[in-house]
């Protein structure tokens, strides 16, 4: 999931209404080893516990079509008369099937090495603050205020876009989501409340816990201020909404995906060097970075003296000024 899915969306710095999708990524590559399973099996369906109200049933069901375009797919959850969340537990009960819940801390939970989304209970009134001290509720971290009041700085290299390294230390990107996990849950970071468009066309309240990807995003954001040029730059953050929306409606597998990921890779692959970040009480602050490839030229911006020729700057503001001057002289009758 990594390399395949997480890694192109750091380098396209996608999100979807501030959700950095850590659910979304998951479904295609679970419906896509779900499809080759049951065709190595000889299965003739595939089974899902996805209600009919939310996202992941569409992701979970694109990527079975993409990969086993001929299997029968069988959702309880659409057929049977199931209603509530409760009448799930209800059923599990009678059927001696395990849970991890109980009827009180019934969250809809869904975690994997990038993210923890929590939903359900007092969450689906918008009116509730979420109760992030109450013990048990975030799992990747603690709140905020709970944090420590002394910072944390962490320093992460990246070579062409993709995460290679911590404080000097070579890992595999795996890796270095635990350990920025890790760092970024004791220091409150990386918890967002949302409400969210669903694609089915409802509105959904969540809350995210990204700790270690939260740091990613903001190390590869600095990185590419100093590294990627204007137009580029301009045009990938425009492509990010796209991009996030392909993941975000269970799309991953199509042509447009992998035209925008061959984009994200060029666009990245100056995208190197080192990104230094001061954690502190959910905030995430810049402390320095730098690049073999950097744009920036302190020479050029200085206000002290330089190679610059300010001079040039008045014909450049004459000829990028020329078509408001022109309007100008046409509404007051002077052309």
């Amino acid at each position: 999931m990594v390399d395949t899915i997480i890694i192109p969306a750091l380098k396209m710095d996608a999100k979807y209404e501030t959700y950095l999708l850590g659910t979304a990524f998951a479904r295609p590559i679970i419906g896509k080893k779900l499809a080759e399973i049951a065709l190595a099996e000889g299965a003739d369906a595939i089974v899902h516990g996805c209600t009919g109200k939310g996202n992941d049933q569409v992701r979970f069901e694109l990527a079975i079509k993409r990969f086993a375009p001929g299997m029968k797919i069988i959702a309880p959850w659409r057929e049977w008369n199931i209603k509530s969340r409760e009448e799930e537990i209800d059923y599990a009960e009678a059927h001696n099937v395990p849970l991890k819940i109980s009827r009180e801390t019934n969250y809809s939970k869904d975690k994997n090495l990038w993210h923890l989304s929590h939903e359900g209970l007092d969450l689906e009134d918008p009116a509730n603050e979420p109760n992030y001290d109450k013990p048990g509720f975030l799992e990747m971290g603690i709140s905020p205020a709970m944090a420590p009041d002394k910072p944390t700085y962490v320093t992460i290299s990246f070579e062409a876009g993709a995460p290679v390294a911590i404080d000097g230390q070579k890992m595999k990107a795996s890796k270095i989501i635990e350990k920025l996990n890790k760092l970024g849950g004791e220091n409150g970071i990386g918890i967002i409340d949302i409400v969210e468009n669903r694609l089915i066309g409802m509105k959904d309240r969540g809350v995210y816990e990204t700790p270690g990807g939260t740091i990613l995003y903001k190390a590869h954001e600095q990185l590419e201020m100093i590294t990627v040029d204007k137009d580029t730059l301009h045009e990938k953050q425009k492509l990010a909404v796209d991009y996030a929306d392909l993941i975000y409606n269970g799309k991953w597998f199509s042509p447009l995906q992998e035209a925008l990921t061959a984009f994200a890779n060029e666009s990245n692959k100056y995208v190197t060097g080192d990104v230094k970040l001061k954690l502190y009480k959910g905030n995430i602050i810049p402390a320095g970075m730098t690049s073999p490839y950097s744009l920036y030229s302190e020479n050029l911006v200085t206000f002290g003296e330089s190679d610059y020729d300010q001079k040039q700057a008045e014909g450049f503001i004459n000829l990028w000024g020329l078509p408001t001057k022109v309007q100008a002289l046409r509404e007051k009758g002077l052309l």
